[in-house]
């Protein structure tokens, strides 16, 4: 082997230096995750729907997710097999009781990293949205010791 292409390997290996199967583990549990974030959002919103409006329909939570009907439809789809909805075309969405039960996990893990936030100092707004990305990546003992610091406050 050349000597460049010997360093060129060597280099790739210092800022990678994991195998190509932990590589991919991790890539796998990285779309895990964000599939498990956008169906934590989805249910919250579409509880969150339900409660101000009375329904929750694919336009609405579009507008309030930011995004088109088409990704809604399929979202959708993929939660109606996963459980946690029930969808009927011209109809509202339904949360089933593990679709109620992981909106309610999501809102109190929300509020908790927003009162958390707002422990520190941090205003309602930046709270808010930094909470919003931070609710779904707290591991529960993180979550479990911001509550007691909240307690002690």
């Amino acid at each position: 082997m050349p000597r460049s292409v010997a360093k060129k390997k060597v280099a790739v290996l210092a800022l990678n230096p994991r195998t190509p199967s932990q590589q991919a583990e991790s890539l796998r549990r990285s779309r895990r995750d964000r599939a498990a974030e956008t169906a934590q959002d989805y249910v919250e919103a579409i509880a969150d729907l339900t409660a101000a409006l009375g329904e929750a329909r694919v336009v609405d939570l579009a507008r309030r997710l930011g995004v088109t009907h088409v990704t809604v439809n399929r979202t959708l789809a993929r939660l109606q097999t996963s459980g946690y909805v029930l969808t009927k075309p011209y109809q509202a969405i339904l949360l089933t009781d593990a679709g109620r039960k992981l909106a309610a996990e999501c809102k109190q893990r929300h509020e908790t990293v927003t009162a958390f936030l707002r422990s520190l100092g941090v205003s309602e707004k930046v709270a808010e949205l930094d909470a919003e990305g931070i609710e779904h990546h707290v591991s529960p003992e993180t979550l479990a010791a911001f509550e007691i610091q909240l307690k002690k406050s």
